[in-house]
Protein backbone atom coordinates (compact mmCIF):
# COMPACT_ATOMS: atom_id res chain seq x y z
CA UNK A 1 0.00 0.00 0.00
CA UNK A 2 1.62 2.76 -0.89
CA UNK A 3 -0.53 6.02 0.72
CA UNK A 4 -0.72 5.68 4.75
CA UNK A 5 -4.58 5.78 5.52
CA UNK A 6 -5.73 9.03 6.82
CA UNK A 7 -7.17 8.36 10.63
CA UNK A 8 -10.12 10.66 9.76
CA UNK A 9 -11.22 8.37 6.59
CA UNK A 10 -10.61 5.06 8.87
CA UNK A 11 -13.08 6.88 11.69
CA UNK A 12 -15.54 7.46 9.41
CA UNK A 13 -15.17 3.64 7.97
CA UNK A 14 -15.33 2.45 11.58
CA UNK A 15 -18.52 5.22 12.04
CA UNK A 16 -19.99 3.69 8.78
CA UNK A 17 -20.03 -0.13 9.48
CA UNK A 18 -21.77 0.66 13.48
CA UNK A 19 -24.30 2.99 11.32
CA UNK A 20 -24.84 0.02 9.06
CA UNK A 21 -25.02 -2.62 11.77
CA UNK A 22 -27.15 -0.46 13.60
CA UNK A 23 -29.68 -0.55 10.52
CA UNK A 24 -29.40 -4.25 9.83
CA UNK A 25 -31.07 -4.50 13.15
CA UNK A 26 -33.32 -1.91 12.98
CA UNK A 27 -34.73 -3.44 9.97
CA UNK A 28 -34.52 -6.85 10.96
CA UNK A 29 -36.57 -6.54 14.12
CA UNK A 30 -39.26 -4.09 12.22
CA UNK A 31 -39.50 -7.43 10.14
CA UNK A 32 -40.04 -9.85 12.24
CA UNK A 33 -42.53 -6.94 13.86
CA UNK A 34 -44.47 -7.01 11.05
CA UNK A 35 -44.51 -10.57 10.95
CA UNK A 36 -46.61 -10.85 14.08
CA UNK A 37 -48.97 -8.08 12.61
CA UNK A 38 -49.99 -10.91 9.81
CA UNK A 39 -48.30 -7.90 7.18
CA UNK A 40 -46.44 -10.02 5.15
CA UNK A 41 -45.51 -7.97 2.45
CA UNK A 42 -44.08 -5.10 4.73
CA UNK A 43 -42.00 -7.83 7.01
CA UNK A 44 -40.64 -8.70 3.14
CA UNK A 45 -39.79 -5.48 2.51
CA UNK A 46 -38.16 -5.04 6.02
CA UNK A 47 -36.27 -8.04 5.49
CA UNK A 48 -34.73 -7.49 1.82
CA UNK A 49 -33.45 -3.81 3.61
CA UNK A 50 -31.69 -5.59 6.50
CA UNK A 51 -30.57 -7.96 3.66
CA UNK A 52 -28.77 -4.93 1.50
CA UNK A 53 -27.96 -2.95 4.60
CA UNK A 54 -25.94 -6.69 5.57
CA UNK A 55 -24.58 -6.61 2.01
CA UNK A 56 -23.11 -2.55 2.43
CA UNK A 57 -21.69 -3.56 5.88
CA UNK A 58 -19.92 -6.51 4.13
CA UNK A 59 -18.38 -4.02 1.44
CA UNK A 60 -17.32 -2.21 4.14
CA UNK A 61 -15.66 -4.94 6.48
CA UNK A 62 -13.92 -6.02 3.09
CA UNK A 63 -12.52 -2.33 2.24
CA UNK A 64 -11.02 -2.03 6.07
CA UNK A 65 -9.30 -5.64 5.39
CA UNK A 66 -8.08 -4.59 2.11
CA UNK A 67 -6.30 -1.41 4.36
CA UNK A 68 -5.80 -3.18 7.16
CA UNK A 69 -7.98 -1.88 9.47
CA UNK A 70 -9.86 -4.31 12.01
CA UNK A 71 -13.66 -4.10 11.68
CA UNK A 72 -15.42 -3.08 14.76
CA UNK A 73 -18.83 -1.63 14.65
CA UNK A 74 -19.26 -1.16 18.85
CA UNK A 75 -21.85 2.00 18.34
CA UNK A 76 -24.88 0.25 17.56
CA UNK A 77 -27.90 2.54 18.32
CA UNK A 78 -30.60 0.56 19.51
CA UNK A 79 -33.44 -1.16 17.71
CA UNK A 80 -36.51 1.69 17.68
CA UNK A 81 -39.25 -0.52 15.96
CA UNK A 82 -41.93 1.69 16.13
CA UNK A 83 -45.81 1.18 17.42
CA UNK A 84 -47.14 1.38 13.24
CA UNK A 85 -45.68 1.26 9.56
CA UNK A 86 -46.42 4.88 9.52
CA UNK A 87 -43.82 5.20 12.63
CA UNK A 88 -41.61 2.66 11.66
CA UNK A 89 -40.82 4.64 8.20
CA UNK A 90 -40.37 7.75 9.84
CA UNK A 91 -38.10 5.88 12.07
CA UNK A 92 -36.34 4.85 9.52
CA UNK A 93 -36.36 7.60 7.32
CA UNK A 94 -34.46 9.36 9.75
CA UNK A 95 -31.85 6.37 10.23
CA UNK A 96 -31.57 7.38 6.20
CA UNK A 97 -30.97 11.03 6.39
CA UNK A 98 -28.78 10.33 9.20
CA UNK A 99 -26.80 7.94 6.49
CA UNK A 100 -26.81 10.22 3.42
CA UNK A 101 -25.09 13.09 5.30
CA UNK A 102 -22.53 10.20 6.94
CA UNK A 103 -21.38 9.42 3.36
CA UNK A 104 -21.61 12.64 1.97
CA UNK A 105 -19.12 14.10 4.78
CA UNK A 106 -16.97 10.57 4.49
CA UNK A 107 -16.80 10.84 0.49
CA UNK A 108 -15.72 14.83 0.91
CA UNK A 109 -13.41 13.60 3.35
CA UNK A 110 -11.50 10.79 1.39
CA UNK A 111 -11.26 13.01 -1.49
CA UNK A 112 -9.33 15.44 0.34
CA UNK A 113 -7.09 13.49 1.46
CA UNK A 114 -7.22 11.20 -2.26
CA UNK A 115 -8.08 7.87 -0.95
CA UNK A 116 -10.29 7.03 -4.43
CA UNK A 117 -10.75 3.24 -3.14
CA UNK A 118 -12.16 4.32 -0.16
CA UNK A 119 -14.37 7.45 -2.11
CA UNK A 120 -15.77 4.90 -4.05
CA UNK A 121 -17.07 3.49 -2.23
CA UNK A 122 -18.59 5.85 0.18
CA UNK A 123 -20.26 7.07 -3.23
CA UNK A 124 -21.39 4.12 -4.07
CA UNK A 125 -23.25 3.62 -0.37
CA UNK A 126 -23.91 7.17 -0.85
CA UNK A 127 -26.10 6.69 -3.63
CA UNK A 128 -27.77 3.50 -2.46
CA UNK A 129 -28.70 5.67 0.58
CA UNK A 130 -30.19 8.19 -1.34
CA UNK A 131 -32.14 5.53 -2.83
CA UNK A 132 -33.29 4.33 0.32
CA UNK A 133 -34.87 7.33 1.03
CA UNK A 134 -36.83 7.97 -1.67
CA UNK A 135 -38.26 4.64 -1.02
CA UNK A 136 -39.38 5.46 2.42
CA UNK A 137 -40.53 8.74 1.43
CA UNK A 138 -42.66 7.17 -1.54
CA UNK A 139 -43.68 4.76 1.09
CA UNK A 140 -44.68 7.36 3.25
CA UNK A 141 -46.55 9.19 0.29
CA UNK A 142 -48.60 6.52 -0.12
CA UNK A 143 -49.54 5.50 3.03
CA UNK A 144 -50.87 9.29 3.60
CA UNK A 145 -52.63 9.62 -0.09
CA UNK A 146 -54.50 5.82 1.47
CA UNK A 147 -54.99 7.62 5.11
CA UNK A 148 -54.03 4.74 7.16
CA UNK A 149 -50.83 3.51 9.27
CA UNK A 150 -51.88 4.38 12.31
Amino acid sequence: MAMAMNPRVAGFLMQALSHEMSVVQQYLTQSHLCDLWGMVDHAAYFRRESAEELEHAGQLIRHMLSLGLTPNATQLAPARPGRDLREMLLLDRQLEVDAVRLYDEALRQAQRFRDDASGQLFAALLSDEQGHLNEIDRMLAELESKGKGT
